[in-house]
């Protein structure tokens, strides 16, 4: 019917937590990224969805290589806006409110388009209070200033 959002965290990466230590977001090479096995899950995510018939109108990921990405590999036939709000929070708490209070008002817009939004486990679990493994994703929808309510839980292997 529309006006769901994909909420989904970022592929499978290489080991670690977090980014390195110097990091920038416009230099790959200086973040962690996609494993093989995570470009792999991702190309998966959205094949699934589209044989399943999910119409996904519009894509949006955090500016970290590895939910850019995630997003491209998953919906290669749509263009992947990069979206502030999404960007990870892990370093620095002090942004939370703002960022989730962003992505609720942007919640509210969709009407009755469908969007894939991926981000980072802390901002998941800011907006809805539940944890996602890397690849794993909440369809939501907006409930005004509170938080979205999860209709589902999607997960490809």
């Amino acid at each position: 019917a529309g006006g769901c959002a994909v909420l989904m965290r970022h592929a499978q990466t290489v080991a670690g937590i977090g980014d390195p230590p110097g990091f920038r977001l416009d230099d790959c090479s200086t973040q962690r990224n996609l494993s093989a096995a995570g470009r792999a899950q991702a190309q998966r995510f959205g094949a699934r969805l589209r044989e399943r018939g999910v119409r996904i109108d519009e894509v949006r990921s955090s500016q970290w290589c590895r939910c850019l990405d995630t997003a491209r590999l998953a919906f290669p036939a749509l263009a992947v806006q990069p979206f502030e709000p999404l960007n990870s929070f892990f370093d620095d708490r002090s942004t939370e409110p703002q960022q989730t209070a962003a992505v609720r008002r942007y919640l509210a817009t969709l009407g009755t388009r469908n969007v894939l939004l991926v981000t980072h486990q802390v901002n998941i679990s800011a907006l809805t209070g539940e944890f996602a493994g890397m690849g794993d994703a909440l369809v939501v929808r907006a409930a005004g200033a509170d938080a979205p309510r999860v209709l589902g839980r999607l997960r490809v292997e």
